[in-house]
Order: C-alpha cells, then structure tokens, then sequence
C-alpha cells in the first residue's frame, strides 16, 4: 500500500513539474527582415515546454493562407485586417519561415528571417559560441565588452546596439541576432568622423588604420593627424552630416566611426550601411567621469586587436592623477565658460564632465548647485545677468577658447561686457583660457585635471591645455 501511495506521488510530482515548465512569455524583443518591406510581423506570446516553443505571429494583412517552417506548413486564421500562426520557433537564435500570399496575381512564399528574444532563456548571446570573460572597466559606464571563446568580442553601446567584433578569418555566427552589428576584422580603411576619438587611435598608433577623415587637415590638432594627411594616407571624405559616399565607395572604405550627432542625420547612417559600411557610433561624451571618455581607449583596442595597448595606456593615465592630496577641496571656485555672438554666456552642465574634472582638481564649480531640468545637454545658456550672479565672486575663470578663439586679453573680456569689471577673478588677475586642442585631446583628458590643480594652487607648473590672460 505504501509502494503504490509512493507511485502515486512520483506521478503527481512528474505532472506538476511538466506543467511548471510550460510557460507564456513576452519577448524581449522581436525583428524580422525580408518581404517588400510592406507587411509588418508582430509577435506577442511564445509557449515554452521542456521540449519546445511555439510562438503566435501576426502578418499585417488578411492575405496569408499558411506559415511553412521546413517542410511543415501551418494554416493561418485571418480577420479583417491580419493572419497569424502559431508555429514552432528558435528561441535567440535567427531562423527563416516561408508564409504564403494570396495578395499577388498568383499564390506565392515569401521568405522572412525570424528572431525572438527571450532574455530569461538565453545562454550565451552570441548562438553557438561560450562566454569566457568580460572586460573589466575602472570609470567607463557607456559601453561594456563579453568576450567569447574563439576570440569573438562583443561590445554593449548602453542606449544603443550592440556590436559583435570577429576576429580575422572567422565566420560570422549562425543565427545571430539581426540587431547585432557584425564588425569583422581587419579594419584598414577606416572613416574617422568622431573627432574626438582620432586622439585615441593616434596613442594606440593606429592612425595608419584611417583612410578617411571627417576634418580638414588645418581642423586638426593631433600630430598624428596632420603627418597622415600632409602624406596622403589621411584623406577628406566630408563631414559626418555630408560624407563623400563616392570616395568612401571607391576607396573601399571598411568602417565608419561617428559621434553621437549622427542621430541629427540618420539618413546619412541608412545609406552608409546600405552601401555596406557599418557604422561604429562612439559614446564616450556621455561619460561623466573625465577617465571614463579616456577608457574608451579599450573600446577601440578591442575593435583593433589592441587590448594590451589599450589597456596600458589607460593605466598610465589613470596613474598620473592617483596622487595623495590631489581631490582635497582648496576652497576655491571658478567658472568655465565662452560667450557666444548673440551675447549669452555657455557653461558648462553641472553634471558635466568639464564640472567634475573642476572636482578632482580640488576646485568648486561655481555652478555646481545650479537647479537643471529637462536637459542633458553638455551646455547650458544664461544671460549675461545669470551668469553674473553666479559666478562674479567666483575665485578664477576659465574661458573656454576651444569655441571662441577671440579672447587673448583681459581687457578683451571687459570689453565683451563691461559687467566682467566688478568679477572678482578679473580684478585679481585669475583669468585663463583653455586651449583649442582640449576636447580633440581624449586621450589625455588628465592633463587638464593637472593644470586645473597647478592654477589653483599657483605652483608656477608647466601648463598643457590652460593659459592666463594678462
């Protein structure tokens, strides 16, 4: 009696962890590729067994008779305005389905390429391949890197795509996800429209990698630039918003590398990658530590190979600013800003990385406690009033000559608006300029951190990026 009570509660068991593992899910995601570009394809519900998935997906027209998955087809039910199956499904991973029309003259299968993505079911995001490590990161927040055996790297832009980085001579995965950019090694032929990532290949000298640049040689403030085009190997292709697609066409031009500000064209994004150059978009500016842009050395060191490199030269920099005493507060504030041609002063964000360089130099922003809504822009625009009450009892200013190269005095200053007269900085003598090849100068961004913390303790050091006016 007891044996027979026994099976009996094995088999309840049995059943209840069969049922337990039949679930409904949402997906994570969806995409589809094929067709005329017409019909849109929905799917909304996947049945997980322990055996199997099935999903339910929706055509945007009443016209579908069947879905064919390998050489199984299954019939559709249609209303008004849709079709939809339910059909077995890959789950993460890509898979093909014919679906046959009605709508033409004569019945015809149109191939889709289908990918569903369940987060919860997915054991390695690259198919096929086994996660081995990730890239350890000390500031950088914008992008992460999982590396796969094979040497496959895969980078995570955070808002944005991810990127699958094959080395030389390997295949591209089967069954990847359509929404991964497949970058495959080597790139030699590169255009280069994020400007203020040529600092960092030029460190990783790997400028030999670019063909193409988005600025002309006299925009250039990196040495490694300017030798490349005086010799031709570094040719204009036009800016990032106008592109030259018959020259990056000709050349054969391999990958392009843009800032964020390519969202302002996406069409010009549509088209490179029509013509099959894939695009890179850099993140780094959305940093807010100042060595988190610098780390993006290691994003690029993993698009080139170069991980040690990368990894070095990050490590020298991040030393440079690890001293004793170096982030303790000297009590004074100052103010970083230009005035533009109608009139209004642009300052820094207080969120800003400009802000937090001020921070780790042992300065106070004088704008730091500013109340900002609805904006993460890097600048922010006041009145010559606001600016005033902000920042006139501010210990030292800092015009940000980058933009406006017109300040080489003082009394250049004064004469933009005469209220700069009753600053107390002005009064003093305390007022610097910043260097134009500051914001092209990634790679050192500690630099500016040093000379922000030599102008405050005013030790008389070796400036590289800050001036002061007489």
């Amino acid at each position: 009696m007891l044996k027979k009570a026994c099976i009996l509660l094995f088999i309840l068991c049995l059943s209840w962890s069969v049922v337990r593992a039949d679930m409904t899910l949402v997906p994570d995601g969806f995409s589809f590729s094929g067709g005329s570009g017409r019909i849109t394809i929905t799917c909304d519900e996947v049945i997980v067994t322990d055996r199997d998935a099935v999903a339910k997906i929706v055509f945007s027209s009443p016209n579908y008779a069947y879905v064919r998955v390998d050489d199984t087809e299954y019939p559709t039910t249609t209303d008004e305005h849709t079709s939809w199956a339910q059909i077995p499904v890959q789950i993460n991973h890509a898979f093909d389905i014919q679906a046959m029309t009605t709508a033409m003259s004569t019945p015809h299968e149109i191939t889709y390429s289908i990918y569903i993505r369940v987060d919860s079911l997915a054991e390695s995001a690259v198919p096929g391949l086994k996660w081995v490590s990730a890239l350890l990161l000390q500031y950088a927040e914008c992008f992460a890197v999982d590396y796969y055996e094979g040497g496959y790297a895969l980078l995570h832009i955070r808002d944005d795509r991810d990127y699958l980085v094959v080395p030389d001579g390997m295949p591209v995965p089967e069954g990847l996800n359509p929404e991964i950019v497949v970058l495959q090694r080597p790139f030699e032929r590169i255009y280069m429209a994020a400007t203020s990532v040529m600092s960092l290949f030029d460190a990783l000298d790997a400028v030999d990698k670019l063909r193409f640049s988005s600025l002309g040689q006299a925009d250039w403030y990196i040495d490694g630039a300017i030798r490349a085009m005086e010799s031709g190997d570094l040719l204009y292709a036009g800016k990032y918003d106008t592109p030259d697609y018959e020259s990056l066409v000709r050349e054969d031009c391999d990958l392009a590398i843009e800032s964020t500000m390519i969202a302002h064209v996406p069409k010009v994004q549509e088209l490179l990658e029509l013509l099959g150059i894939p695009v890179f978009v850099d993140h780094s500016s959305y940093e807010r530590h100042p060595l988190g842009r610098t780390e993006w050395i290691k994003a690029y060191g993993v698009l080139l190979g170069m991980e040690e490199a990368a990894e070095a030269i990050f490590k020298a920099q991040a030393d440079r600013i690890a001293v004793p005493g170096m982030e303790e507060k000297t009590g004074k504030t100052l103010a970083f800003f230009y005035i533009s041609t109608n009139g209004t002063v642009v300052v820094r964000h207080p969120e800003d990385y400009i802000a937090r360089m001020i921070e780790m130099a042992g300065g106070t922003y004088v704008l730091a406690d500013m109340p900002v809504i609805g904006t993460s822009s890097p600048s922010l625009s006041l009145s010559m009033e606001e600016f005033y009450g902000a920042a006139a009892d501010a210990d030292y200013l800092i015009y940000n000559a980058v933009i406006d190269t017109s300040m080489a005095s003082i009394s250049d200053l004064t004469a933009r608006n005469e209220l700069f007269q009753d600053f107390k900085a002005v009064s003093a003598g305390r007022v610097w300029t910043a260097d134009r090849r500051l914001f092209q100068a990634t790679d050192t961004a500690c630099d500016l951190i040093l000379d922000i913390h030599h102008m405050l303790e005013e030790d008389g050091a070796e400036m590289t990026f800050l001036r002061k006016l007489e």
